[in-house]
């Protein structure tokens, strides 16, 4: 791999940091500064906030399910591409043994949510 391959995506990334700084400095800049008591307020779905916000403890359950949606997540944005090119992998002699580290793959990730079933994870009281 030669760095002439990456520099379409380099630029890419160059041109993306460069827009967001220069657009974040302007909003500094030539931004409304005129803060309120009432402006600085936390924002809570249009109520008041009510009690201290460290004061309620989520249950671990809220933190299961997402942990559990980004797992699966990783899990659709691996296996997607892999089978999109599996065919080539085989044409090149390398089928058996990508198909053995995607079914390792999805035996990790299949151990893990027989675990979180079996300690009640995906239960919703």
């Amino acid at each position: 791999m030669v760095i002439a391959d990456y520099l379409p995506l380099l630029v890419l990334t160059a041109m993306a940091l460069g827009v967001v700084t220069v657009i974040i400095c302007l909003a500094q800049f030539f931004g409304p500064k005129n803060p309120t008591p009432e402006k600085m307020m936390p924002y809570e779905s249009g109520s008041d906030p009510i009690g201290e916000p460290q004061a309620t403890r989520f249950s671990v359950k809220f933190y299961m399910v997402a942990i559990s949606f980004i797992l699966f997540d990783l899990e659709t944005i691996f296996v997607i591409p892999w089978a999109m090119s599996w065919q080539d992998s085989a044409a090149l002699g390398h089928g058996l043994y990508s198909f053995a580290v995607m079914a390792i793959f999805l035996s990790i990730l299949t151990v893990g949510l027989v675990y979180e079933w079996s300690q009640g994870g995906l239960e919703w009281d």
